[in-house]
């Protein structure tokens, strides 16, 4: 049996692969330093697994307490969430988020070399487009200055991981994904924000619920077909399980370079209205919204085109966003009763 490390795993994404992970007969263990989730997560993949990981309450950024945690287990591949993911508070926060991201990023690469840990797949982002000049993005596209901080935090994380890679002795795979949206069939687990959300299908499920008076929409003016931002939505047990197919291909020496690097997404984009109206109708419920300036760091449009992780890593997209829309929309439900 395969061991591996997620990093940030009892995180959005990575407590969804974790259960990935388990059902396909790895065994892992569970990096994370609890600041954007709670420790509850772990009881919800133990309910829907069945298995209890070992968990790590460690922050990355320092080095000696990741040492000496790690110190005497070994690992045949890394999974790395680990990371401060908002756009919007990148911008306020540059010096956290270079610091966070990039650090931790560094600190995890130097176990890696320690424990000849060899495999490593990394939790990238479509932000390293920027605004792409065709739709959809392939893997292809050229790379452009990010309008984030978080996006270009992803961007030098993967420059550094190719950095390392060129010496020989580390195999990485970069996956770069569009918006992960909805929660476990079980709602055991889902997206646990801390405070204010920053994504907004959070936002939108908290204020159908009442938790917020009325969700905001960052911009009406955009070139689109209703003046709102246009996203790639896909279903985080589709994204978590392509993180269990790239460490197979590693693992099974299938790579065909050291790195490699594919985008996740379903192929479809759709605006922010288009969403909000698919979510009221899926689960008859009203989401109250106001129209408010852009913000800082957004594109207007992005999708992917994934048909590289679909003839590499035999992946693909298969649950639809109204599925997807109602698995988030029970998870809201069994966290406020």
């Amino acid at each position: 049996m395969k061991k591996i490390l997620v990093t940030g795993g009892l995180g959005y994404i990575g407590s969804h692969t974790v259960v990935d992970l388990l059902e396909n007969g790895f065994e892992v263990e569970i990096l994370d330093d609890l600041s954007n989730t709670s420790l509850s997560v772990s009881e919800g993949i133990s309910n829907i697994t069945h298995k209890k990981p070992v968990f790590h309450n460690i922050d990355l950024k320092n080095y000696d307490a990741l040492q000496r945690s790690l110190q005497s287990r070994n690992f045949d591949g890394i999974i790395h969430f680990a990371a401060y993911k908002a756009v919007g508070e990148s911008q306020n926060k540059p010096i956290e988020y270079y610091e966070n991201n990039l650090l931790g990023l560094l600190n995890l690469l130097k176990i890696t070399s320690e424990k000849n840990i060899t495999n490593l797949i990394f939790s990238s982002s479509c932000t390293v487009y920027g605004q792409a000049d065709e739709l959809p993005i392939s893997e292809n596209a050229p790379l452009k200055k990010p309008e984030s901080v978080y996006g270009k935090t992803k961007q030098f994380g993967e420059e550094i991981i190719g950095d390392v890679a060129n010496l020989g002795k580390l195999n990485a795979i970069l996956l770069r994904y569009f918006n992960p949206i909805g929660a476990h069939p079980s709602a055991e687990i889902g997206e646990l924000p801390i405070g204010v959300p920053n994504n907004l299908i959070p936002y939108v499920t908290q204020t159908a619920a009442g938790i917020r008076e009325k969700l905001s929409i960052w911009g009406n003016d955009y070139p689109t077909k209703d003046g709102t931002c246009i996203r790639d939505y896909i279903y985080v047990m589709d994204l978590a399980n392509a993180h269990t197919k790239a460490m197979q291909r590693l693992l099974n020496h299938q790579n065909e370079t050291s790195v490699e690097i594919y985008n996740l997404g379903t192929g479809t984009g759709n605006t922010v209205l288009e969403v909000i109206e698919t979510f009221e109708k899926i689960n008859n419920v009203s989401v109250p919204y106001q129209f408010a300036p852009r913000r800082e760091g957004d594109i207007t449009a992005a999708w992917a085109k994934p048909t590289l992780a679909e003839e590499k890593l035999g992946w693909k997209a298969e649950t639809s966003l109204e599925t997807a829309l109602q698995t988030t929309w029970n998870w809201q439900q069994k966290m406020t009763k």
